[in-house]
């Protein structure tokens, strides 16, 4: 018998191997994203090591920033796995007080932290750590307050005194001090408003003494330059987005996450319609800029920090990645929504989908589903859709047995 050559048995051997790694492939393509998802890619000649999804997250959510999806986001991964948030016993945690950790529901010293902290409240660290892990992931996002500003006027004329004797955001712009007095209830809204939520010190005479030398006096009387309150902000938040790059934000924060693409897939919440929103003149966003200075130095900081994130991540695949995610979003839009996008609330004829309306002129913006969705669908689609508030609800619910029948604040 003809004994087969040493150079066929390696061709039948490198055979068998390419069958084995085609089969394997080809299972993995099938099984697709438990194994993929847990190493994050990158470009070619360059390798990343393997990463797990971060799930214990502490979310500060601004005010008027665009926190309402991202808090979507958050909402929809923790339900879908399990997650144990740390919720108010209303819809914010005691704001604007400073946050206090005995204002989370079901808290108890020394007992299980929480997995996921994301509804509205004044930032304290120090009583954020006692319901959190110690590995959790701080992040928020921030708005340049030449925009900013006009839509706190729209949304807050009702409990900031401020906005409220201003007849309109041109009258305010043109004498703020006739309007504005520091300490009144409500007014908080009306002047620094991200500063004040990060916790940072927001004396009563900011923007002069900012003007004066970059110093701003503390609450309890002491001087603290604003860079170092930046450089604190810097120690307490892993990544801060921007609201003006909100796709650009989802994608690098689901990678500093590590979670799959579809998990920051959103629809936009809590907007209002486009014809609502006056355009603010160049010279009016610098006046807003210049009355939110502390928000301004804020914002700028923060941007630079954004973008050299950016750079480090790549210019062409934040593109690409930027494209996938919109591409998905429009797809999902098409799928689920009674008219492909956002209607106004009278036109949502379920409740448990109509945003809350504040008081004053604002109107707020929601979805509606479309008839004959399969029950997979609807539940995929219903979700997406629901607003903040009643979301919470559900989340009150699945962890403590009953939804919370507070009335609803002043959000945003």
């Amino acid at each position: 018998m003809k004994l087969p050559s040493p150079s066929s048995c390696r061709l039948q051997t490198l055979g068998a191997a390419l069958g084995v790694c085609a089969t394997i492939g080809f299972t993995l393509q099938l099984l697709g994203g438990p194994f993929q998802r847990r190493v994050a890619t990158a470009p070619a000649g360059h390798s990343l090591p393997p990463c797990q999804p971060r799930t214990h997250l502490v979310f500060l959510k601004t005010h008027k920033t665009g926190g309402s999806s991202l808090v979507n986001v958050l909402h929809r991964f923790g339900e879908g796995r399990g997650l144990r948030f740390a919720l108010p016993h209303r819809y914010q945690f005691g704001y604007p007080r400073s946050f206090r950790a005995h204002w989370v529901k079901g808290y108890r010293p020394g007992g299980a932290p929480f997995d996921i902290i994301c509804h509205h409240m004044r930032f304290n660290r120090t009583e954020v750590q006692k319901v959190m892990p110690n590995d959790s992931f701080y992040f928020s996002i921030v708005r340049d307050p030449g925009t900013l500003a006009e839509s706190a006027f729209a949304y807050y004329r009702s409990v900031a005194p401020a906005f409220r004797r201003a007849p309109s955001l041109a009258a305010f712009l043109a004498s703020p001090d006739r309007f504005y007095q520091a300490g009144t209830r409500g007014n908080h809204y009306a002047r620094n408003l991200q500063w004040f939520d990060f916790g940072l010190p927001l004396p009563s005479g900011a923007g002069e003494a900012v003007a004066e030398g970059g110093q701003a006096a503390a609450s309890g009387g002491e001087t603290v330059s604003v860079q170092a309150a930046l450089a604190e902000l810097d120690r307490d938040f892993e990544l801060v987005l921007l609201a003006e790059h909100f796709d650009e934000s989802l994608v690098l924060l689901r990678r500093a996450l590590c979670w799959p693409e579809e998990a920051v897939l959103a629809f936009a919440h809590n907007g209002r319609p486009p014809g609502a929103t006056p355009r603010v003149s160049p010279a009016q966003a610098e006046r807003l800029r210049a009355w939110n200075d502390l928000d301004w130095a804020l914002y700028t900081h923060l941007n630079r920090t954004f973008w050299r994130r950016a750079e480090a991540f790549g210019a062409a695949r934040l593109r690409e990645e930027v494209t996938r995610l919109r591409q998905r979003r429009a797809a999902m839009a098409r799928r689920c929504l009674q008219g492909g996008g956002p209607l106004p609330a009278r036109a949502i004829a379920d409740g448990r989908l109509r945003p809350f309306q504040p008081p004053g002129r604002a109107q707020i913006l929601g979805y509606a589903l479309r008839a004959g969705l399969a029950r997979a669908e609807r539940e995929l689609c219903t979700r997406l859709a629901t607003p903040e508030l009643q979301y919470k609800d559900i989340l009150d619910r699945r962890q403590f047995g009953s939804g919370s029948n507070a009335s609803v604040p002043p959000g945003g």
